[in-house]
């Protein structure tokens, strides 16, 4: 082997995760590694009938400080840092008695599962790890000489490497292993800042991590030619990242991003007071409706625009039932994504190899706090989730006619819709149900237009004998600079309006609904999504 083997010694295991520690531990043995190790690890390893050397064997000292001393002493460090053919390191081990770490095993105590517990300040601060990641880094930057694990799952790969060369580990492994290593305390360190941030509410905190683990590498990203890859956060938000795939291929860069559309889209939905559909394509919704029932809600979407839901995402705020998956498979669909489902609908969706199930568990919260981010060219943009709900906006009546009981429940039914697609935004909605959608335009006035036209041609398909828009709402999702997008939407028959209002021209636009007779409705509240 000419991999500039290091042939493994001595290991040193400190681990929180203890699933495969034994059966690794013993394997380690039969090698003649020297095992030592700390607290809980140490005990299980001697439980199992193994030998191992507790740490304050190899520093002189201690345990201490309720553990929180215990491996920061320069025999550890000197073990893992010391560079093996350097002359001047050699002899200052020999003096001081610091004898050398081949292996390091640390996975790191549990902070971000203790957070998920809602644990107490207290709680959380006495599980970030101090010691785990500064042994991780000095092993990791002495990769040339020291293997470095943070995860049991690579367990097998040190081992098969130890069978094959000899009980030595080779520098390719060592690298991967050390850029995965640093890759965890960074993530580990990102959870810890940005819970300090969301605890002391500091919205811009000078510094700002963002790290994740991998689920899985994607086949590709947007394009064949982009490669991509899916990551979990610590937060516990149910969606895309938690949910259990039943069945169905690989989720794909853009199946990942539209279904999460959807399903935050679907939480606008309370399933106490309705059921609801909601039907996504390219992480626009092109059909919402509120039902009696999920057959009914996906019938009345996808009834709004069946041209783009043809292999769109579904999301529904109830579980899935077999007469609504019947309904569904009846044409091309490539997610369908709900909190849970019945075994005779996971039987129908079956029959569909292809079609992905998605069970979340349950509804992430529309309330609830938390940011996002994004990307640009050497930057970090970041924001506070819109977690702004229409049913907790104070709504202003500005025109001479009061909506109708009828119309004010469709303008916030349609202004919900219009948070979760991209603006420009403008929904005509009817007896809880979008018929047409104009989404991410240059202009509101062709949003507008767009989404009239839409109505139209699928007017035209059910062979009805006008657009839906007539006797219809209209919500914009952001507030109309000039009059001509809402005579717009008066043209195409909507009898009430929703928007935030704040233009300077909104005296404009009100007197506009008033000459119409329209109702107009104002929020307050923005919902731009770009």
């Amino acid at each position: 082997m000419t991999d500039h083997p290091r042939k493994v010694t001595r290991a040193l295991l400190s681990v929180s995760d203890k699933s495969g520690l034994i059966e690794f531990a013993r394997a380690l043995s039969a090698h003649g590694v020297d095992l030592v190790s700390t607290g809980g690890t140490a005990k299980a390893i001697a439980a199992a009938g193994l030998k191992v050397s507790d740490v304050s064997d190899l520093t002189g000292f201690p345990e201490m400080m309720d553990g929180r001393v215990k491996t920061l002493h320069p025999k550890v460090h000197g073990g893992l840092l010391a560079i093996r053919d350097n002359a001047e390191h050699k002899k200052a081990m020999a003096d001081h008695g610091i004898a050398q770490i081949d292996l390091l095993v640390v996975n790191l105590y549990p902070f971000e599962e203790t957070v998920a517990k809602n644990a107490s300040w207290e709680d959380c601060i006495e599980n970030i790890d101090i010691g785990g990641p500064a042994m991780i880094r000095a092993a990791s930057k002495n990769h040339d000489d020291v293997t470095v694990v943070v995860e049991p799952s690579d367990y097998q790969s040190v081992l098969d490497e130890l069978a094959t060369n000899k009980g030595a580990t080779s520098l390719t492994l060592r690298r991967r292993l050390a850029a995965k290593a640093y890759a965890r305390t960074a993530a580990y360190d990102a959870a810890i800042s940005n819970w300090f941030a969301e605890q002391l509410k500091t919205p811009a905190p000078d510094f700002r991590a963002v790290g994740g683990k991998l689920v899985e590498a994607l086949r590709y990203g947007e394009n064949p030619h982009q490669t991509a890859a899916f990551y979990r956060t610590p937060e516990l938000r149910p969606g895309v990242a938690s949910a259990r795939q039943v069945q169905g291929k690989q989720l794909s860069y853009n199946n990942i991003n539209d279904t999460d559309a959807a399903y935050e889209a679907i939480a606008e939905f309370d399933p106490k007071r309705t059921a609801a559909c909601v039907i996504v394509k390219h992480a626009n919704p092109c059909g919402v409706a509120e039902g009696s029932n999920l057959v009914e809600a996906y019938r009345k979407a996808l009834a709004c625009d069946s041209t783009s839901a043809f292999g769109g995402i579904v999301a529904l705020n109830r579980t899935l039932d077999a007469e609504t998956a019947k309904v569904i498979t009846e044409i091309f669909t490539e997610v369908i994504v709900a909190p849970d489902a019945t075994d005779e609908a996971i039987a129908i969706v079956a029959a569909k190899k292809n079609l992905r199930l998605l069970l979340a568990g349950s509804l992430p919260d529309p309330r609830a706090a938390g940011f996002t981010a994004k990307t640009v060219a050497g930057g970090l943009l970041v924001q506070s989730r819109d977690n702004a709900v229409v049913d907790d906006m104070t709504l202003k009546v500005v025109t001479k006619r009061q909506p109708t009981e009828a119309e004010l429940r469709d303008l916030k039914f349609a202004f919900r819709v219009a948070k979760h697609i991209k603006s420009n935004t403008i929904v005509y909605a009817k007896d809880l149900a979008t018929v047409g959608v104009g989404a991410g335009q240059m202009s509101r006035i062709d949003s507008a237009r767009i989404a009239a036209r839409k109505a139209q041609d699928a007017a035209a398909e059910m062979k009805l004998a006008e657009p839906m828009t007539k006797g219809s709402v209209v919500a914009s999702d952001a507030f109309f600079p000039f009059a001509d997008g809402l005579l717009v939407a008066i043209e195409a028959g909507a009898t009430a309006v929703i928007q935030p209002g704040g233009s300077v021209r909104d005296d404009e636009v009100i007197k506009a609904a008033d000459d119409a007779g329209i109702a107009m409705v104002f929020t307050g509240v923005r919902h731009f999504k770009h």
